[in-house]
């Protein structure tokens, strides 16, 4: 930390979390000031000038986003961080886009905390030089661009593209994010770049060369540089002016914004799955309820009883879905709370074999299962981890074929335990294998037609193993069966 002790303000209604905070910050040389409440937290934020916020998402006067904006509106430099439980893609984009550095969830340690801190105060700093050097600037940017400055250090370390040129559209500035976005191998300071530059860039340079009045506006756009969304940028073109009020040339900014188109495009597409999910089942009831509410058709007790019991498994699927879908989300978000202990993974197969025995016997199949001696023990949540082995288990049930048989091996290698469950199902297609692990996908073909499943579990099992820096691998041949492979990592 600097000498100048940081100054922060933290905006939580949570009495006990905001104190908490308080003294931490305190007793690692931060300067801290507490509001409440959202307007509170408003008033103290634009009246005066604080490094840092910690904004809590939810409140009972106002939101957290709606002080972000006061906030940023009024003081733009101070960094602002959102602490929440309750994050989602929407509020992750609007955070971002009024300028949020990041997200800290909630429960977070002291170390998460002042991590954050650390980064956001100085990226605080670096914000406030290249202002002070700004308006350092010399009358001629061609000539600053050969001086030995500090400001050439921070705009090359800025993980920002930048790059100004003069009202001739010579270049003056550049960083090197600015030549790895737009892949501008052999640029020369005082070369015409227009030409070279993608349409859209030029567009916008274009229409402050223009002129000679200085226009004091920013123009901004959004470029996909590579096609697929493999590479989307924001680039903002802003004006810079001689002392006299004349143009003096435009500085660009580049900025990578493709993991946040990718969140809103996934987020898009993970509506429109979800929908259609919910939708056939939701159909298909209201479809059985209008039967037995029409008195027209008379229909027997047998058949009322019949298509009551079919809407009570649609409906159970869709509880199903529902619930797997939270846990998705807490663990996309990080939220899920874990009671982590010593547990043996031999013990939670056994159990779990114990637990689908109904199931075996109903389909006549058979487990052969053996453990090594002496298995370390893992550490981790027992429920994550024994929904982890139903759900590859009972899958192994489902798809396997009558009379068939399980194999089970749970062994140690390196530092993993490894689990074995092989089956002598119907097997998967390559085409099959390949799309596995992603959401709401079910293998469809004529032995799977009168299998039931919401298409989630086996992404939750990818996504568990992997929360613990583990993994799942599956071998597979269409009609003779599958080999899932669990490595879950022990301590020596």
């Amino acid at each position: 930390m600097e000498d100048t002790k940081p100054k922060v303000l933290i905006v939580d209604d949570e009495k006990g979390l905001r104190i908490g905070t308080q003294r931490l910050l305190q007793s690692e040389n931060y300067e801290v000031d507490t509001a409440d409440c959202g307007m509170l937290g408003i008033k103290m934020g634009t009246e005066n000038d604080y490094d840092l916020a910690i904004l809590d998402l939810k409140m009972p006067d106002i939101d957290g986003i709606s002080v972000l904006k006061a906030i940023k509106k009024a003081r733009p430099n101070t960094v602002c961080f959102i602490a929440t439980a309750y994050a989602s893609y929407d509020t992750a984009i609007e955070a971002t886009k009024l300028g949020a550095f990041t997200y800290i969830p909630k429960p977070f340690t002291p170390d998460e905390l002042l991590r954050n801190l650390r980064a956001g105060y100085e990226r605080r700093l670096l914000i406030i030089e290249a202002e002070r050097l700004k308006k350092e600037r010399e009358e001629r940017l061609l000539e600053l661009a050969f001086e030995k400055s500090r400001l050439n250090t921070i705009v090359n370390s800025l993980a920002d593209g930048v790059f100004v040129v003069n009202k001739e559209g010579e270049l003056v500035l550049y960083n090197p994010a600015a030549v790895k976005y737009l892949e501008l191998n052999e640029i020369i300071i005082g070369e015409k770049i227009l030409g070279i530059l993608p349409p859209k860039i030029s567009e916008l340079l274009k229409h402050f060369l223009g002129k000679e009045a200085f226009e004091n506006k920013t123009n901004s756009a959004e470029v996909e540089l590579k096609p697929d969304r493999e590479l989307v940028v924001e680039i903002k073109c802003s004006p810079v002016p001689h002392p006299d009020g004349s143009l003096a040339g435009v500085v660009t900014v580049i900025r990578n914004i493709t993991e946040m188109k990718k969140v809103e495009y996934v987020k898009s597409q993970f509506v429109s799955m979800v929908a259609h999910e919910l939708k056939t089942p939701m159909a298909a009831v209201l479809g059985f309820l209008n039967i037995i509410l029409d008195p027209s058709l008379q229909i027997t007790p047998e058949q009322q009883k019949d298509y009551m019991s079919r809407s009570k498994n649609r409906l159970q699927g869709l509880l199903e879905m529902v619930n797997d879908l939270l846990d998705i989300s807490r663990m996309e978000m990080k939220t899920k709370s874990r009671e982590l202990k010593e547990l043996s993974v031999g013990g939670i197969v056994k159990s779990t074999v114990d637990f689908l025995e109904l199931e075996l016997k109903k389909k006549g199949v058979t487990v052969t299962s053996r453990y090594q001696e002496d298995l370390p023990l893992i550490k981790a949540d027992n429920n994550e981890i024994t929904r982890l082995f139903t759900n590859i288990i009972g899958n192994s049930i489902k798809y396997n074929k009558d009379k068939g048989t399980i194999n089970i091996d749970v062994s140690t290698s390196g530092n993993f335990i490894v689990t074995k469950i092989s089956d002598t199902g119907i097997g998967m297609k390559p085409e099959d294998k390949a799309r596995l692990f992603s959401e709401f996908y079910r293998i469809k073909n004529e032995h799977t037609r009168s299998i039931s499943g919401t298409g989630l579990g086996l992404s939750i099992v990818k996504r568990i193993a992997e929360s613990y820096s583990g993994k799942v691998e599956v071998e597979s041949e269409y009609g003779k069966g599958s080999t899932f492979t669990v490595y879950l990592p022990y301590s020596k």
